[in-house]
């Protein structure tokens, strides 16, 4: 049961500075009145009637909400509180100064696999903790792998987003449709039963550009995208893998595997000899490779315009949504009316894949 507190957010915290904004709300630094210590505050706004997709449904944020409250870990972002007013909750969570993972490692000159392994022990470490609890984060991708502080020595991972979590009960059938193209595993576009095994999936994407700076499904179009992924069209093109250590691309073939019960699970994924080598040879094999950064370095460039370019459509189509919905006299009754604002329940799950998914490509 997800602990919502019916208080005012601001009789316990000082509101500061706009940290950033998104869809349906923005993120504040606050400050603890109670310790002074700061935290984040996720400013949520929810939908007010069941047909508006304008705002966060009061569900979905109950969902979120449980699943942080159960996940106290060191790589995962910590929830303090929860408030909720008529018009919006406010989550109030650790705040995470460290940016992107992906934008720390492209400032970078140069990058060994040995330090690329110490980052994707942590991400290991979080999932793993995650998957414990039955829990699937279902949305892991650059943009949700943060750094607690990059100007410290050993940088700090913070797993971050869980607007796609899922609890995952024992003897039920969990299938979505929901997640970025290039990430998800072959049973999210085939509409099939999706287990703990999908996020390790995304965690065999993530390693590949990691260490080649190219995607390894990517195509022209989402549609090709969702087509490579369902084909299992990948392979390690010598010109962008000459750098990468043979047990580093055994690691990789081990989680892009059709067959979810084949893939490595974390907790294997920790033991596998490119992140825990068995022999001496293993790590002097491993020390000598690195990563392909001239190449990383234009992925994540490209990665950083495509989500300004999204943002900026994004906020155009909600000033659009709210120019039509200004033309009548009652805002419910407008907001049930806009044709972009109601939900398609005659589309078919191929079609939506396809609309859901570029839409949060």
């Amino acid at each position: 049961m997800a602990l919502i507190k019916l208080q005012n957010v601001e009789d316990f915290y000082e509101i500061g500075e706009e940290l950033g904004s998104g869809h349906f709300g923005q993120v504040r630094a606050v400050r603890e009145r109670a310790t002074g210590a700061r935290w984040a505050g996720k400013f949520l706004k929810l939908r007010r009637s069941v047909s508006s997709r304008l705002g966060v449904e009061r569900k979905s944020v109950e969902r979120e909400v449980e699943i942080l409250q159960c996940l106290q870990h060191c790589n995962i972002m910590a929830l303090r509180d929860v408030f909720e007013s008529r018009a919006e909750v406010v989550l109030i969570v650790e705040l995470i100064s460290g940016g992107e993972l992906f934008d720390f490692i492209a400032e970078k000159e140069n990058l060994s696999e040995n330090e690329a392994i110490e980052f994707m022990k942590q991400i290991l470490k979080g999932v793993g903790f995650m998957h414990s609890k039955h829990i699937a984060h279902f949305d892991l991708k650059p943009e949700n792998i943060m750094l607690s502080d990059k100007h410290v020595e050993h940088p700090h991972i913070k797993i971050i987003d869980f607007g796609l979590a899922q609890r995952l009960t024992p003897g039920e059938q969990y299938r979505s449709l929901c997640g970025t193209p290039q990430y998800i595993a072959p049973e999210v576009v085939n509409y099939e039963p999706l287990s703990v095994a999908t996020d390790m999936w995304s965690i065999g994407v993530i390693t590949y550009i990691l260490l080649s700076g190219m995607s390894p499904f990517q195509g022209d179009s989402d549609e090709e995208t969702l087509r490579n992924i369902v084909t299992m069209n990948y392979e390690f093109e010598d010109h962008y893998f000459n750098q990468t250590s043979a047990m580093a691309k055994d690691f990789i073939e081990k989680l892009l595997v059709k067959d979810p019960s084949e893939r490595m699970t974390a907790e294997e994924c920790l033991l596998h000899p490119w992140i825990k080598p068995l022999t001496r040879k293993q790590a002097a094999n491993r020390s000598r490779s690195s990563i392909n950064m001239k190449n990383f370095r234009k992925f994540n460039a490209r990665r950083k315009w495509k989500m300004s370019y999204n943002m900026v459509w994004a906020c155009n189509r909600l000033c659009r949504l709210q120019l039509l919905c200004k033309t009548s006299a009652k805002e419910d009754r407008d907001l049930r009316s806009c044709e972009s604002d109601q939900e398609d329940t005659d589309t078919k799950p191929a079609s939506l894949i396809r609309r859901r998914l570029s839409s949060s490509s």
